[in-house]
């Protein structure tokens, strides 16, 4: 339960400290005046994004505290623990939220720690419910209908399950789709890259080899100046009168007089000789080389046809051999994995076939769930939509089962509801009167309060568009609510507000210069409150009226 509210700058609330107490809690006051602070208040706690104009005008920040406090904290502590946020202390559970003109200077704190938004709204599920104006739209969505019946089927754990289930073969489901949709290829495209390894083994890559046939085809392209240039070169070094090694040889006799002369030139001697013989040699490699220039027709087309595919793989997948050699193992496991797709999609048909049948059981057997708990809620609600004014009126929910396995089961739900007796069975969108929805949902509420682990239930103005007898039967219901609950209602009907264990009243007040807001508490002054129920009845100064309010009370 809410034990302490404190509010600070919150639009005309410039401070508000509440202690609140257990039970059915009514909020009232004129239209204008300010009701719906205490709701936003609790909105803010709760984790809904609010504009800053929420902050009271002059002031730089606005702040909203809580204290809540569980009799059994285990389940809050646990998700408190997953969010590294301290556990309740004593079953108490602190949140303070920080609103500034400044983004800097707006923060939120669980127990102490800073938090996220996005945690305080998880949080939020484990303490407030609200239901408002907008209640009745949601309660139109199928969707709605089947998670309020879930809830009091309590399915939660089963649908769980079957979802767990479901997005599993979901995803085998979708793997198969993409191995037939975009990995299988087409004969011709397998054919098409069968053909390009062929090409690439075709050349057999490899650096040596590329060396070799980048330095052949070099020296094929260069014949005629190759072989010009080494017959010059061998010419030049030992053929022909003008041949280097002639001018040595000439220089041999000179040398070997000199070394007879002084012994110590014998070695000059010698190694000009060598020198001579050197050349020779030269002269005998360069002739070598140029007689090897000449490539016969068959074994110079092999070369060029060679190097035209170099140069084509060249251009197609990159310009050195690493990136040639990268395609081809590319496009190798393209063809392996063509030979896998049947394996795997086999596996993943037998797998996919095994979960189903699984998920139709579970689909079956939470449909059966489903089917049990809607009779049992159209029962109970039918029990109490009859004391909200409905003497013939009922309540019917439709479960149909369908082939089709989604995310939420084989079946779907929809709410039917027959306001009198003789009228055909219409889906909730089709009853025109706001007051019999908004009496519908008062007793799907009341109902499903009883499977609700929700500690605190707020309702704003639910009772609209219902009064007299009627709305002394829904503050009965409200009342009934609160033995379970912490039970907060703005209501302007006195019938309900009579029957609330606590009541608290706003009013606003305006000078020349400014708009205040007060809330007060009621309940401990009989005479003010009997005053209020008068005001709701039509006149706080009419004796009928305070007659009236008297016995409301009573």
């Amino acid at each position: 339960m809410l034990q302490i509210l404190n509010i600070k700058n919150l639009a005309l609330m410039q401070e508000l400290s509440l202690e609140l107490a257990s039970g059915f809690t009514t909020v009232t006051g004129e239209t204008g005046a300010g009701k719906s602070i205490l709701l936003g208040a609790l909105s803010i706690l709760a984790g809904a994004r609010v504009d800053k104009t929420v902050i009271r005008k002059g002031a730089d920040t606005c702040e909203v505290e809580g204290a809540l406090y569980f009799e059994d904290s285990t389940s809050v502590d646990r998700l408190l623990t997953s969010l590294s946020f301290p556990p309740c202390e004593d079953g108490i559970l602190l949140l303070r939220r920080t609103l500034s003109q400044s983004s800097k200077g707006s923060r939120i704190q669980v127990n102490g720690a800073l938090s996220t938004l996005a945690h305080l709204r998880r949080l939020s599920e484990y303490w407030i419910d609200f239901h408002g104006p907008g209640e009745p739209q949601k309660l139109f969505q199928e969707k709605y209908q089947l998670e309020v019946l879930d809830r009091y089927a309590r399915a939660g754990e089963m649908l769980s399950d079957y979802q767990t289930l479901y997005q599993k073969w979901h995803c085998i489901l979708n793997e198969m789709d993409t191995l037939v949709t975009t990995t299988r290829l087409s004969e011709d495209e397998l054919e098409f890259f069968r053909n390009q390894v062929a090409k690439i083994d075709q050349l057999d890559p490899s650096k040596e080899s590329i060396e070799t046939l980048e330095r052949e085809f070099t020296r094929f392209e260069h014949a005629r100046e190759l072989a010009e240039l080494t017959t010059e070169l061998s010419g030049n070094l030992s053929r022909g009168d003008n041949a280097a090694s002639n001018h040595l040889s000439e220089m041999v006799r000179p040398a070997r007089d000199l070394a007879e002369i002084d012994p110590k030139a014998a070695d000059l001697a010698a190694r000009l000789e060598g020198l001579i013989i050197e050349l020779e040699d030269l002269a005998s490699d360069y002739e070598s080389l140029g007689s090897n220039v000449d490539i016969d027709p068959e074994a110079a087309e092999t070369l060029q046809a060679r190097m035209d595919l170099w140069l084509e793989l060249k251009r197609k997948y990159g310009d050195n051999l690493e990136t040639v050699l990268e395609k081809r193992e590319a496009l190798v496991r393209k063809i392996e994995q063509q030979s896998d797709i049947e394996g795997t999609l086999k596996k993943l048909e037998i797998q996919a076939s095994t979960i189903e049948k699984e998920l139709r059981e579970r689909a079956d057997q939470l449909r059966l769930k489903r089917q049990r708990a809607a009779k049992s809620l159209a029962k109970k609600c039918n029990e109490l939509i009859t004391t909200l004014g409905f003497k013939k009126g009922k309540i019917e929910i439709e479960i149909t089962a369908h082939d089709t396995l989604k995310e939420q089961g084989n079946c779907s739900c929809v709410f039917l509801f027959a306001p009198n007796q003789g009228q055909d069975f219409l889906p909730l969108n089709k009853i025109a009167s706001s007051g019999e929805i908004a009496r519908v949902m008062l007793a799907l509420k009341a109902v499903l309060a009883q499977v609700d682990q929700t500690p605190v239930l707020v309702f704003d103005e639910v009772d609209a568009n219902v009064g007299g007898e009627i709305g002394r039967v829904v503050g009965k219901e409200l009342a009934n609510l609160s033995k379970q609950h912490q039970v907060f209602c703005i209501t302007h009907l006195p019938q309900v507000a009579a029957q609330a264990s606590h009541h608290l009243c706003v009013t606003k007040t305006q000078t020349d210069d400014k708009t205040t807001i007060a809330i007060d508490s009621l309940h401990q002054n009989r005479e003010e409150r009997i005053a209020e129920l008068a005001r709701m009845l039509g006149d706080r100064k009419s004796k009928t009226a305070l007659t009236h309010a008297e016995e409301l009370l009573s």
